[in-house]
This record gives C-alpha cells, sequence and structure tokens, in this order.
C-alpha cells in the first residue's frame, strides 16, 4: 500500500488537470484507511463518554496536552478563520471560584425541574471542575478573519459551529489516550468571563474537566441512570424532504 507522504501517489493526471501547479503538489492520495485504523476510529466514536465525576488527581503530562489541543486546532472551520482560543486552568483556586459560578446556576437550573425529575437532576454528581487536574476553556473569537469571512456571510453563527469541532477533535483524540473528558454547560457565561478576563467579543463555547479516569460507562452516564435513553438512528433519517414526526421524541 502506498504511503500517504509517497511523492509518487500523491496526485495523478486526472487529478490534477483543473488545479494550478503548486496546488497539485499538495494533493495526497484519498485511500480509506486500514481496517484497524477504521476500527480505531469507530470505537473511538462509539465508547466516548462524558464524564462527571471519575476523575482521578494525577496531573496530564504537558505533551499529551499538547496532542490534545494540536488534534483540536486541526478542526475544519468556516473560512478557515479557526476562531477558538484554549484558556487552560490549573490553579486550584481558579478552579474554585468557577465552581461556585457553576453550583449557583446549577442550583436554579435544579428548580426547572418538578416532581421526580429534579430529585433524579439532584441525584446526578458533577464535580469534574473541582476532581479534574485541568480545565479547558474553549472560545470563539467573532471578530476572528476581519467583518467578511468566506462561507459565514448569511450564517454568522457558524463561527461557533466550527468551534465545536475543535471539541468533538479534543474529545475524540482525548478517547484514544486514555483521558476523560466533561463538557460544562450550566453557568451564566458573563460570571465565566469575569473570572477569566475574557473580552466581550468572545464567546464561551465549552468548559472541559479533562483527567484520567480508571472507568468509563459503556453507555451514556444519562442512559445508565435512566434521564434518557438513545434515539432510535431510524426515526431521525429522512429522505428528501422533512417529514412529520411519527412519534414522540
Amino acid at each position: 500500500m502506498p504511503s500517504f507522504d509517497d511523492p509518487s501517489h500523491s496526485h495523478n493526471a486526472a487529478s490534477v488537470a483543473d488545479v494550478p501547479p503548486k496546488e497539485a503538489d499538495h494533493l495526497i492520495a484519498a485511500c480509506a484507511f486500514s481496517e484497524a485504523e477504521r476500527a480505531a476510529v469507530y470505537r473511538a466514536i462509539e465508547t466516548r463518554r462524558d464524564v462527571r465525576d471519575q476523575f482521578r488527581s494525577d496531573p496530564l503530562p504537558d505533551d499529551l496536552v499538547r496532542r490534545l489541543l494540536e488534534a483540536a486546532h486541526r478542526a475544519p472551520s468556516v473560512g478557515f478563520m479557526q476562531p477558538w482560543n484554549f484558556l487552560l486552568i490549573r490553579q486550584q483556586e481558579t478552579r474554585e471560584r468557577v465552581w461556585k459560578a457553576f453550583h449557583q446556576a446549577n442550583e436554579e437550573a435544579c428548580l426547572m425541574f418538578e416532581g421526580d425529575r429534579r430529585a433524579q437532576y439532584q441525584r446526578l454528581k458533577l464535580e469534574g471542575i473541582r476532581k479534574a487536574p485541568l480545565s479547558i476553556c474553549i472560545t470563539c473569537d467573532t471578530k476572528r478573519g476581519g467583518p467578511v469571512v468566506l462561507g459565514r456571510t448569511h450564517n454568522p453563527a457558524t463561527d461557533v459551529y466550527s468551534t465545536v469541532c475543535a471539541v468533538q477533535n479534543l474529545w475524540l483524540a482525548a478517547r484514544a489516550e486514555g483521558v476523560g473528558v466533561g463538557w460544562v454547560s450550566i453557568f451564566h457565561e458573563d460570571a465565566i468571563k469575569s473570572i477569566l478576563n475574557i473580552p466581550e467579543h468572545v464567546k464561551i463555547v465549552a468548559w472541559l474537566c479533562v483527567g484520567y479516569v480508571d472507568e468509563l460507562y459503556d453507555m451514556p452516564e444519562l442512559a445508565v441512570k435512566g434521564w434518557r435513553d438513545r434515539l432510535s438512528l431510524d426515526k431521525l433519517i429522512f429522505e428528501e424532504c422533512w417529514q412529520d414526526d411519527q412519534d414522540a421524541f
């Protein structure tokens, strides 16, 4: 099998006919991965979990953290604007301030549920901010790339969509490295911005708790604990146009 970096297989006459020579030099073979490589990709996707409470306290090596950030930085972005920044938070004092902001919002969220649902919510353990040795605040700079960005002209939210792709890249890379990730979304954005001195035009997309874990659930934790089951894929696929939902989700 030819190497991806083998120049003798990097392009052929048909593939370069319509592109300038300098661009053709950057074309590589679009062959499928080996069976083992494909299995590893799908395994990372299928076994990725949102970790809430099971973090170990030992720190992550710097070279591993760098690999995770490199994976995130390889994400696709509309207009190649790369709107993300990665704020690494390791100090216990900072994480405690963020936890207090989360706790306030979490109490508010709890009151939005009623009856058994509220009691079930209260039983969920959400201690990643305190327990994980590293938190990563991933942001979206809405001004990066200037006032007009290729592909963003009619949908300004695509910068946030792009940043979410970076989150997913990091998450899958972390799973491959045996590292757990938990996404915290329950907070008032202004409170976290104040703690981290984030500019007004920059949006917080994700607060990730990152650390080693010894075990993962074999299915999403919220499914294990009876909060919600995975929806049937067949009910989510439509052909050619939108169809009326046959069953309530």
